[in-house]
């Protein structure tokens, strides 16, 4: 028998990596305020906005700091109501308490993604919108960010799942005024922990760099209006969320990757999507049109099938060897809104509960072989089919 693939390793950090990470440790020269100036983590900065397209990019320790400093650098008054997807993971809601803010939680559909009609009736009263682009999901940004401007509302982008996704040919986490992204070890490009904002405002990102941690002058190693960051030091609180130059040197070598992976993962997923869809009983949601997505993972809902039988499904595959993650019947999950204890009130979000208890997730990485993916694919699909016939040849 054919084991199937593990899709929890990352991808190898590249050979060029090495000798950067050697010279780092001889030197000890991890903070990235010492040198005057080309630090890794600066270098970092500059490729990874001329990547994206934008002006301005601040390196710091995880996306989860990046949504807390793009709030706090957004200037909202405490209490502030952030609008927030209810299917997203727990660091997000997360980073709008630690931001002195209030999630507004907004119903989610079959597909993932925003319902449109829940977001417009949240929006009146709302200071500000988080978009996550959970599992890389995109939802319609062009509604999103048209209703978001009328209100005079705006729109930071969680892109932690998205790096290399595009919508109408412009990279995700260009559209908002701030874009974040992670280097997390299961994302497209690994550092273990690590994250980055990107935006075109001059004076936002010097709000948030005085608050990532460069205190006294080190400001002026960015690259950004000098009078910004004059008018604003001494003024705001320092939460050192910054990144080291060893993180930074492991990420660097990556960016040339990017291209690679989001083509190889796009193809493994659309191959596993369509082998899923000749089953009755797996359904994969369509992308949006203007959507190009970069896929590391894989979600589908259950059809047809009741909990006992979704379970059941689960079990079987993870008998095979696939593990599927129901993310509504995994035990407190971080995805599914009525385990944010913090949050200290219950939500009614039937669409989005609805779709958790039957919305699954499997690991899909890039690196996997064409051959790999098919196995895996058809793992699911027996294991499906397992279950369902039993069940209907018991219920006969």
């Amino acid at each position: 028998m054919t084991l199937p693939p593990n899709v929890y390793d990352a991808e190898p950090i590249p050979e060029a990596a090495r000798a950067e990470v050697e010279r780092l440790l001889s030197s000890g020269d991890l903070f990235r305020y010492t040198a005057p100036e080309n630090a890794p983590v600066a270098l970092l900065e500059r490729e990874f906005a001329d990547l994206l397209g934008a002006k301005y990019a601040l390196a710091v320790s995880s996306c989860s700091a990046a949504l807390f400093l793009s709030l706090k650098a957004l200037g909202l008054p405490r209490g502030a109501k952030v609008l927030i997807p209810a299917f997203t993971f727990a660091a997000v809601p997360s980073s709008v308490i630690h931001a002195d803010c209030e999630p507004v939680l907004v119903d989610c559909g079959d597909d993932y993604r925003i319902d449109m009609d829940d977001f417009a009736a949240k929006l009146p009263g709302a200071n500000a919108v988080l978009i996550s682009h959970m599992r890389g999901h995109t939802s319609d940004m062009d509604a999103i960010m048209a209703l978001s401007a009328q209100a005079e509302v705006p729109v930071v982008e969680d892109a932690a799942h998205s790096l290399g996704t595009t919508w109408h040919g412009r990279n995700i986490g260009t559209l908002g005024r701030v874009g974040c992204f992670s280097f997390q070890s299961y994302k497209l490009v690994n550092s273990g922990e690590g994250g980055i904002m990107i935006t075109d405002d001059a004076e936002l990102i010097a709000r948030a760099v005085i608050m990532s941690g460069a205190y006294e002058h080190n400001w002026k190693k960015h690259p950004v209006l000098q009078a910004a960051f004059a008018e604003v030091q001494n003024t705001l609180p320092l939460y050192n969320l910054r990144l080291s130059n060893l993180a930074a040197a492991i990420i660097r070598p990556q960016l040339g990757e990017v291209a690679r992976r989001v083509r190889d993962g796009r193809r493994n997923h659309d191959r596993v999507a369509a082998a899923l869809e000749a089953s009755p009983w797996l359904e994969v949601p369509k992308k949006l049109a203007p959507e190009e997505r970069a896929p590391d993972s894989i979600q589908f809902n259950v059809v047809g099938m009741d909990e006992a039988e979704t379970r059941a499904f689960a079990a079987a595959a993870g008998a095979k060897g696939i593990k599927v993650q129901v993310f509504g019947l995994s035990e407190d999950n971080a995805r599914a809104f009525w385990n944010w204890k913090f949050l200290g009130r219950d939500w009614v979000l039937p669409k989005t509960r609805a779709m958790l208890m039957k919305a699954c997730d499997v690991r899909l990485p890039a690196r996997l072989t064409v051959e790999e993916c098919d196995l895996v694919s058809g793992l699911l699909v027996d294991a499906a089919a397992e279950v369902m016939e039993e069940t209907r040849a018991y219920g006969t």
